[in-house]
């Protein structure tokens, strides 16, 4: 299976205390680049989150990020932590023994105490499990969606592969014309400017022609490098860098192709190719 690295998948579930939302979202990248938005209260559980992203995919730029919207005071209401409370008195007290000048604690400066007002929310395992049985899920809507989008991108790679391989085929019949042609051309030069015929430097000239624009092993390895993507898509996986590597090598046979070429058709073909191999590196860029 080929896999996009481009993807999207948000979940939610409702529980007794508020709501719990998940998403994940993937761009292209060179490597994994895992970015983590999740509440403080659920740090504890970033090495379980990264681990089971990065066993799902090898490369990308990643996004997830978890909410929990509680649930309106009149349905969750808060209560006051009564062991803090009874250490801020203690605390009260003890300042003024010390600081008799010193303000009293008041009820506003009670409340807002970092801690002194507790919630009826989940405890705090349930609600771990509950993030970690929604990222499982998101996980594999994540994957669904860039599989989707991968066999989206292998089809159109198959379809170029096929389109070069055609102006492949096209140009080695070309060759023994355009040698053919040159030899004409020749000829006639010749004899305007020597008033004869010299076959032997028409073979020696030919000879050297044929040698300039012989491009047998450019489309040997054309050959070679489209049936090896063809193989390295029907073999799926983590293939985007070797497929950019193959690109890389059928750019450079497809412009020696353009360099040799004494035939418009040939060096038409070359553009063509070189149109369509960008084509697919632009869209290999996406690829895992």
């Amino acid at each position: 299976m080929i896999c996009s690295m481009t993807g999207f998948s948000a979940v939610s579930i409702e529980l007794d205390t508020g709501s719990l939302s998940l998403e994940i979202r993937s761009v292209n990248h060179r490597y994994l680049d895992l970015l983590l938005r999740i509440p403080d209260e659920m740090r504890i559980l970033e090495p379980t989150i990264r681990d089971a992203i990065s066993a799902q995919m090898a490369r990308g730029k990643v996004e997830c990020r978890i909410g929990f919207t509680a649930r309106t005071a009149a349905n969750n209401p808060a209560r006051i932590n009564l062991p803090l409370l009874r250490q801020l008195a203690l605390w009260n007290t003890e300042v003024r023994d010390v600081l008799p000048a010193a303000r009293d604690l008041g009820v506003a400066d009670i409340l807002r105490w970092n801690g002194i007002l507790e919630s009826n929310a989940l405890p705090a395992g349930q609600l771990h499990d509950s993030v970690i049985k929604l990222l499982q899920q998101a996980l594999t809507d994540f994957n669904a969606a860039r599989a989707r989008e991968g066999e989206k991108l292998k089809v159109f790679l198959l379809q170029r592969v096929k389109e070069i391989n055609v102006l492949r085929l096209d140009i080695a019949p070309r060759i023994p014309a355009a040698i053919k042609a040159y030899e004409a051309k020749l000829r006639i030069r010749l004899l305007e400017a020597l008033g004869s015929h010299d076959d032997e430097r028409i073979r020696q000239e030919i000879s050297m022609f044929a040698g300039k624009i012989d491009v047998d092993e450019e489309l040997s390895r054309l050959h070679t490098h489209l049936s090896e993507t063809e193989r390295v898509l029907a073999k799926g996986g983590s293939v985007g860098k070797r497929l950019d590597f193959l690109m890389q090598e059928l750019h450079r046979e497809a412009n020696t192709l353009g360099s040799k070429s004494m035939d418009a058709e040939v060096s038409r073909a070359s553009m063509e190719m070189k149109i369509l191999i960008e084509q697919m590196r632009e869209q290999i860029q996406n690829i895992e």
